[in-house]
């Protein structure tokens, strides 16, 4: 047998290992947060991967336990006990803890408790995204298609709504997404916390050109935010 053959499943093993570990970075990983709502999303998810693994090698170490304790495996002394544990006790256990921990970071998600410094229309069309943003006095600054702009460390309140079919406005790396739906507003919070470019999306079904609907978040400082303003301001776009 070849050096490769001996070590083909050592190579197997170490990308099964770390192709899932690809998905945790970039512009659109909801596991890379860049904002405190994702950064709670992103916890809650943790919460539930390291406690679906935790029951996973219980049953496991009970699986093994049990094919391996040299007796007969059809024939429990007292198999109540892991009737009552196993399916009366653990599984309201399990999400009692995941419900109390989601109560906790929901504030954190919505960030309707909080006060905004800035907001933003967010227009849903067939296959394009507007924003119009606004000042303090609520007059509009600025219009752009498919690029947003925020200010960094502020949290933004923005205004959703759709001009044709049900959308779905999302920016995975800042937090949940909201629907868009003709002749209603819906109001979504965030606040980015680091600066550079990410991407958002459509994430509902809207037609033929649901997968070239999303747009590129340009994330800057209160300087370099107010100038990008000025220069839509002028362009008109």
């Amino acid at each position: 047998m070849g050096a490769n053959a001996r070590f083909a499943p050592v190579r197997l093993g170490v990308v099964a290992v770390l192709a899932p570990l690809a998905g945790c970075t970039g512009p659109q990983s909801t596991l890379d947060p860049a904002g405190p709502a994702a950064e709670a999303i992103a916890g809650i998810w943790w919460a539930m991967f390291w406690g679906a693994l935790a029951v996973w090698m219980l049953v496991m170490a009970l699986v093994t336990w049990a094919l391996y304790r040299g007796r007969n495996t059809r024939a429990l002394a007292k198999p109540q006990r892991l009737i009552v544990g196993g399916g009366l006790v653990l599984p309201p256990v399990l999400l009692a803890g995941l419900l109390v921990h989601g109560s906790v970071s929901s504030a954190r998600i919505t960030g309707l408790d909080r006060e905004v410094d800035a907001r933003v229309d967010v227009i849903a069309e067939r296959w394009r995204w507007r924003f119009r943003y606004f000042d303090a006095q609520g007059g509009v600054v600025a219009e752009s298609l498919d690029v947003l702009s925020l200010p960094r460390g502020r949290r933004v309140e923005f205004r959703v709504t759709s001009t044709d079919v049900i959308h779905s406005f999302w920016i995975p790396r800042l937090g949940g997404k909201v629907d868009a739906i003709p002749g209603r507003i819906n109001h979504l919070r965030l606040r980015a916390d680091r600066g550079g470019r990410i991407r958002g999306q459509c994430a509902e079904y809207c037609g033929t050109g649901h997968t070239v609907m999303a747009f590129d978040v340009l994330v800057h400082d209160e300087t370099a935010h107010a100038a990008w303003l000025a220069r839509q301001a002028e362009t008109g776009r």
